[in-house]
């Protein structure tokens, strides 16, 4: 049995069937497929040096194999969105999907049961004969919902990056990138009418070295910004390849990047705002907005710019962040202190929730959906309003049976920056072990949900954040190996979590380590980190013993 990842709903290629020869093969494409088609012809043809021509209809073909790309609705009604169905026999290839998403899946299939060779970006074997095994796949998501959060504020990521986990998670059929572009240690977007937000907030002087605990420096200035014609060019790119890009700036808290920039919008009554700088450190920061209409005006403008950027129809979702707000420069400040009085809301809680719903209303009224961290429950949204679960499930429960959609990324089993081993040798080691077997037998939906509950789980995501990362190889090192296992999580309909067969995943795992070495992914290998993968003497903060089920 051919060993894909993420595993499909049902596949079936009979022993001692054969497989079908594609030599420089002819490529039939239905109305609706050009998209696969335009995919198939840059990455298989990069990686087996084949043109693809068009076969033409009622034209003999030559001899050559034919691989024919077709839409078929009725498969959404059978299956559901994104599914597809895979058919191979000694003469022809055929790739169906639902929907144009389902046949693009159907294409990354047929990639792997190529082989690891077809990952790589030339060809490398004159004269290999690429073969596909004869039988069938029919396949298609577990949840809507299969995401990556990508902190890209605390250590920048350029935009050749993004289109490369755009890529990854392509190929392990997730379909949503979450983009955490702003925080207190810098701004990455640019927008116009607020210039100083990349000018002075993109940039810090210098960063903590591991841990906040840690006593090292990173003397070196930091900083970078994605400008507009990069965030409609990673838009662009995600939506050939059915990824949809949720944008994400943080309100009311992890604002000191751009309140060091415009020192206007912090709680200038009681911080010298005109003193602080994007912020070089790490953990939870006491710089906050303050609430004031002039501040939501100004946020106004820079949502508005980030709708022009991120279309409804790729990013349906806004997130404004919402978690992790320190109220004491709200408790000092005389100007807070009146604006709870003037709004009558419930102390500085009740400024927090101001903020989030303002801005769920200000989101709903132009046709898109606020999405926060799970802070934002505490009060009260309104119906369209999402939910990020990431202090455990208990957010994602109560906001669930409340009737509001919600992802579940708890950070006890899904932050990938928490370490993989418990070993000393694990760079710059935070939080928990998750190990690839832990994230396997995640679970997104928690039992205790009820069935009409439950429905409110759109999926899951796996979060990373970069305090530690502070470049793309140790993104890809806490990256992957594990999100192929959360992967095959949001997709495939596993059994409970201690019933999954995680031997026949790890079998599997042989094979998909070699195309992620064919697609140059820095993971951490079975065995543990390679020399040049360790940071020596950087502390981190590991937390030891099982993480809390909450």
């Amino acid at each position: 049995m051919p060993e894909l990842i993420p595993e499909p709903r049902y596949a079936r290629f009979p022993r001692g069937a054969g497989a079908c020869v594609l030599d420089d093969p002819l490529l039939a494409v239905g109305p609706g497929a050009e998209g696969a088609a335009r995919w198939l012809r840059r990455e298989l043809g990069a990686a087996t040096g084949w043109e693809l021509p068009g076969a033409v209809a009622g034209q003999a073909d030559g001899g050559r194999t034919v691989i024919r790309l077709a839409i078929r609705p009725d498969l959404a009604l059978s299956a559901g969105a994104e599914s597809y169905e895979l058919h191979v026999t000694r003469a022809w290839v055929l790739l169906e999907g639902a929907d144009p998403a389902g046949l693009f899946y159907a294409a990354q299939t047929l990639r792997q049961l190529l082989g690891p060779e077809a990952f790589r970006r030339a060809p490398v074997a004159p004269g290999h004969v690429w073969r596909v095994p004869v039988g069938g796949v029919q396949d298609g998501p577990r949840f809507g919902w299969r995401g990556l959060m990508l902190d890209v504020a605390r250590h920048f990521m350029p935009k050749d990056g993004v289109l490369r986990y755009i890529d990854l998670l392509a190929a392990h059929k997730l379909n949503v990138l979450h983009l955490h572009l702003t925080d207190d240690q810098g701004w990455r977007i640019e927008i116009e009418r607020y210039p100083k937000l990349t000018g002075t907030g993109a940039w810090r002087a210098r960063s903590r070295w591991g841990h906040r605990a840690s006593p090292l420096w990173n003397e070196t200035p930091h900083g970078g910004f994605y400008t507009r014609d990069d965030i409609r060019e990673i838009v662009a790119y995600a939506a050939e390849r059915h990824v949809r890009v949720v944008p994400e700036i943080d309100v009311p808290g992890h604002s000191q990047a751009a309140i060091a920039a415009y020192p206007e919008l912090g709680n200038t009554d009681v911080v010298d705002t005109a003193a602080l700088e994007v912020w070089d450190d790490w953990g939870v920061n006491e710089n906050v907005l303050a609430p004031t209409e002039a501040v939501l005006r100004f946020y106004e403008g820079v949502f508005e710019e980030l709708l022009e950027l991120f279309p409804a129809e790729v990013s349906p979702f806004v997130h404004i962040g919402g978690d992790e707000c320190p109220k004491a420069q709200w408790k000092a400040s005389a100007a807070a202190q009146e604006r709870i009085r003037e709004l009558g809301v419930d102390g500085e809680d009740g400024l927090q929730s101001w903020f989030v719903r303002h801005f769920d209303g200000w989101l709903a009224q132009r046709g898109r959906r606020l999405i926060g961290w799970d802070e934002i429950l505490e009060g009260g949204l309104a119906p369209g309003a999402a939910v990020s679960s990431w202090r455990g499930y208990a957010g994602g429960i109560a906001a669930a049976e409340a009737g509001h959609d919600v992802v579940m990324c708890p950070e006890q089993q899904v932050y990938l920056d928490h370490r993989q081993a418990g070993g000393e040798d694990e760079p710059m080691p935070i939080g928990y072990v998750r190990t690839l077997e832990d994230v396997y037998r995640f679970e997104p939906v928690p039992p205790k949900l009820s069935d009409e509950a439950a429905a409110h789980v759109l999926g899951a995501q796996a979060n990373v954040w970069t305090e530690v990362m502070e470049n793309q190889s140790r993104v890809d090192y806490q990256v992957f190996p594990r999100l192929a296992a959360f992967a095959e999580v949001v997709w495939s309909p596993l059994p409970d979590p201690a019933e999954r067969d995680y031997a026949d995943f790890e079998g599997r795992m042989g094979t998909h380590y070699r195309r992620l070495d064919a697609l140059g992914v820095d993971y951490r290998a079975p065995g543990g980190p390679l020399p040049r993968q360790l940071r020596p003497g950087v502390l981190g903060r590991p937390i030891e013993g099982a993480p809390p089920n909450v």
